[in-house]
């Protein structure tokens, strides 16, 4: 079991990752990648990949196994994968012999794992290469609906946050973790204490995370908390659902209030409700002036999400 500890600084320091974060997707895939568990998005997902597996990215797989520990470097912070890369090819030796040495305890290192520990720039140069091809091969062609998936569970966790504060955030992450103040169990292969001390807790909503929640080993940075995002199938949203709201809105704005209920940037409104971008966004400027729309700028993008009058109103038409 893992026993994350919160102070009241640290409760106040709890924060949601605002997009899907690459390195770990492309980690925790792996241990998907060769399992055969998940529902059948992932199984159809899992036997596309597997005809297509790149070459190139079989060094991830020495240090990926199907389940339990894998290296902390691989996961740098983050949410652009150019960024992490960087700082994956950046990794300090001391950083690299420590995760690579815990690896060992339960598999054999290859020769270019060795060389890796070493920080020699060869093996870094074919670790950033393996990211990259498998990335490529197995996320890219996946990461819209990751996007999608990610953007309607944050939205449903503002809500939460909204109505119920942290406490009821950490209540309802999963159902594998039990929010018992001061502390946050969560079901673990391993025992292990993780005392926040103060540096708040990132959680990181995964696609590809399964059951339970993962965190570092060392997390001696900001520590992290990665999650499942419920799985569910993607589903059309009809354009006649709820002919009051309907009457009320009309046709196209119902919809528009339906797809928000997912959350997504203003081109996510549009694909859903089959609409243009600048369709999209004028529904979602007269829903926000109504009071049923909150839209959050994030550098050049803006995300939409219900307000609880909008959720209600959309409740009350389902």
């Amino acid at each position: 079991m893992l026993r994350v500890h919160f102070s009241g600084e640290d409760l106040a320091r709890v924060r949601v990752a605002t997009r899907p974060d690459p390195m770990w997707e492309t980690t925790l895939s792996l241990h998907r990648l060769q399992r055969g568990d998940g529902d059948l998005p992932v199984r159809k997902w899992r036997g596309t990949v597997r005809s297509r597996l790149p070459k190139a990215a079989g060094p991830l797989l020495t240090l990926v196994p199907p389940s339990g520990y894998f290296p902390d470097f691989l996961t740098p912070s983050g949410e652009d994968l150019d960024e992490q890369l960087e700082a994956l090819s950046g990794t300090c030796r001391r950083a690299l012999r420590r995760d690579l040495a815990t690896l060992a305890r339960s598999r054999k290192p290859t020769p270019w794992a060795r060389d890796l520990g070493d920080a020699h720039p060869a093996a870094l140069g074919a670790l950033a290469r393996a990211v990259r091809s498998y990335h490529r091969a197995a996320i890219e062609p996946v990461w819209n609906e990751i996007l999608a998936r990610f953007d309607r569970q944050r939205a449903l966790q503002a809500q939460v946050l909204l109505t119920e504060g942290v406490e009821g955030l950490l209540r309802g992450l999963s159902a594998s973790m039990r929010w018992k103040a001061p502390v946050l169990e969560v079901d673990y292969p391993v025992r292990h204490d993780l005392r926040l001390a103060g540096r708040g807790l990132l959680l990181v909503p995964s696609f590809f995370c399964w059951r339970t929640g993962v965190t570092l080993v060392a997390n001696d940075q900001v520590p992290v908390l990665v999650y499942p995002i419920e799985q569910r199938a993607p589903e059309v949203v009809p354009h006649d659902r709820g002919p009051a709201m309907a009457a009320l809105l009309g046709h196209t704005r119902a919809a528009v209030l339906e797809t928000i209920a997912e959350g997504g940037r203003t081109s996510d409104l549009a694909r859903r409700a089959g609409i243009s971008v600048s369709s999209a966004s004028q529904h979602a400027t007269v829903l926000r002036e109504a009071g049923l729309v909150l839209s959050v700028r994030q550098g050049n993008t803006v995300r939409h999400h219900l307000t609880p009058l909008g959720s209600a109103l959309l409740r009350k038409n389902l």
